[in-house]
């Protein structure tokens, strides 16, 4: 188990950082550090969050997390807004430029990926497409297991 472990990871790595690569080529703008892009995603599937909840969500200090809000405010990918109820506390949102570019994000690197596996021979797009739901149970089983 553990070599299958090594190998998957390895292998995961590897792809994430291609995609990466070859995706960032094509998006406008200044290029976005994965930890900034998963704080992009996190406000976009919580609307509203505070500084405080993105970094338990993303597994960071407090701190680091500001510090990548403010870059991400300059940049005009985050707005961010004083809560209502705790005017101490801030609430972030996704500006329009952090939509598109999101999308471009994904569009791209899901066209990107799809050309790639279209070239493979069918017997191994067959195995990418049985490893899938696989894989998502192994995600779920890892977040279950804090």
């Amino acid at each position: 188990m553990r070599e299958l472990a090594e190998d998957l990871m390895t292998t995961v790595a590897g792809l994430r950082r291609v995609v990466r690569r070859r995706v960032w080529e094509t998006m406008p703008g200044a290029p976005l550090r994965p930890a900034q892009l998963e704080l992009l995603r996190v406000v976009e599937t919580q609307p509203g969050i505070g500084v405080a909840a993105a970094a338990r969500v993303l597994h960071l200090a407090g701190n680091s997390v500001s510090t990548m809000v403010n870059h991400l405010v300059d940049a005009g990918l985050l707005e961010r807004r004083v809560d209502p109820e705790d005017r101490r506390a801030v609430r972030l949102d996704l500006t329009d430029a952090a939509h598109a570019r999101l999308d471009h994000w994904r569009r791209t690197r899901t066209e990107y990926v799809a050309g790639a596996i279209a070239t493979l021979p069918g017997g191994d797009r067959e195995a990418i497409a049985a490893a899938v739901p696989a894989l998502g149970r192994l995600i779920t089983s890892l977040r279950e297991e804090r």
